[in-house]
């Protein structure tokens, strides 16, 4: 049988089916492919906007009482390219589409999906603001149905749920069920295969992943020596606050409350009685006076998410491990999370498909869009080669997500 020389669409369909394997991150958050980017150069510019749901308030009694419809959005911004560049011969082009996958194309993409995805999920971390946390201790069966909970209470919906988590979360969590009563195929894989399997604990896929980030907390230590320095002038959809000055830093990613400051329900408005959690936006510096935050404050309308504003001299205090130590000072431990897929959202753009190249080829899976491009070194009979992604990610809707913090 006569080999024939691998065409451009066969080589990038199989790259990007590599690449859609190795996400279980990215792979199981919200990857809409916008049509808008599906032109040449994706020339619509390197942004989208994302709609948020419209919000409301709810009157009480027979007198209409109009209200305004204000939409709002976040925007992704497609802003990163990332590629693996190699060279072939043209004997490698004989190869079968088997062997040319796992001789080249495997380890290529193994690669390119790794730091995709460690981008992806070392950035997004650092927009979610509820978290459970027990830093130093093993992931147990009630810490992971407390970030459910956190995640119910926040209305995410129940399906589908992802827990997606350090490969020693899963080592504690399959031997905290060895013993529990579970389903025997479930049992199976837990022996079998080491591995926390689908629907568990209300979570209907779990993963466990080697690239999730060390959070490393600011040098504050957490017992609220900043204080709000505000004489009753926040505005409401504020995110940065002014403070007296602390002691310590605090770093991006880094949770905190505002003494005195409730969620509250997000249907009814009523306070849940418990802190309000909100995560820092940018580092600061040693004694601080400004600490930027997420979500934005709101204490009345239909986007009220606390229960009243910080009051003056109110403590910055972080956030509490196991609800009731602080986390200290430049403390250190890893992140896992538990989401719903549109908490989270990844998008690619189509590159421009130069001309007067040996080929070039651009293809689509599952929302992610590759392109190949190749040309020919007479000097040598080689095959210099480029596989480039130009992508972005966003979590659009962070209250749907929960971050696991523990060892």
């Amino acid at each position: 049988m006569v080999n024939t020389l691998l065409t451009p669409t066969a080589v990038t369909r199989e790259a990007l089916r590599i690449l859609h394997q190795k996400l279980n991150f990215v792979g199981s958050i919200d990857r809409q492919y916008d049509d808008q980017y599906a032109k040449t150069g994706a020339k619509i510019g390197d942004s989208l906007k994302i709609r948020l749901p419209n919000e409301y308030t709810v009157r009480t009694g027979a007198a209409i009482s109009v209200q305004d419809t204000t939409e709002s959005s976040v925007t992704l911004q497609i802003a990163t390219q990332k590629g693996v560049d190699m060279s072939f011969t043209s004997m490698d082009l004989t190869l079968s589409l088997d062997d040319f996958s796992k001789r080249i194309l495997e380890p290529a993409m193994s690669v390119l999906a790794a730091n995709i995805e460690y981008d992806a999920m070392s950035g997004m971390y650092k927009s979610i603001y509820n978290e459970i946390s027990d830093v130093g201790a093993s992931a147990s069966t009630l810490l992971a149905m407390n970030v459910g909970q956190v995640m119910t209470d926040n209305l995410a919906p129940i399906s589908p749920r992802c827990l997606n988590i350090p490969t020693q979360y899963n080592v504690d969590l399959v031997e905290a069920v060895k013993s529990q009563f579970n389903d025997p195929s479930k049992i199976s894989k837990n022996y079998r295969e080491g591995m926390i399997g689908s629907n568990f604990l209300g979570f209907s896929e779990v993963y466990q992943n080697t690239l999730w980030p060390i959070h490393t907390t600011g040098t504050d230590d957490g017992t609220g020596d900043y204080l709000v320095n505000d004489a009753g002038t926040i505005a409401e959809g504020s995110t940065s606050i002014t403070v007296d000055t602390g002691a310590g830093t605090w770093a991006a990613g880094d949770i905190f409350y505002f003494g005195g400051v409730n969620s509250v329900h997000a249907e009814t408005k009523a306070s849940t009685g418990k802190l309000k959690s909100f995560v820092v936006t940018a580092a600061s510096g040693t004694s601080a006076t400004t600490i930027s935050f997420s979500p934005a404050l709101y204490s009345t309308g239909a986007k009220q998410n606390v229960s009243a504003m910080p009051a003056d001299n109110a403590p910055l205090s972080k956030l509490e491990s196991d609800r009731s130590t602080p986390i200290g000072a430049s403390a250190d431990y890893s992140i896992g999370m538990g989401y719903h897929k549109d908490a989270f959202a990844f998008a690619t753009a189509d590159l421009v498909m130069p001309k007067g190249l040996d080929f070039a080829a651009r293809e689509v899976m599952d929302g992610i869009s590759m392109r190949i491009v190749r040309d020919y070194d007479i000097s040598d009979d080689t095959l210099p080669c480029r596989l480039d992604v130009l992508y972005g990610y966003k979590a659009v809707r962070p209250e749907l997500a929960c971050r696991f913090g523990l060892h």
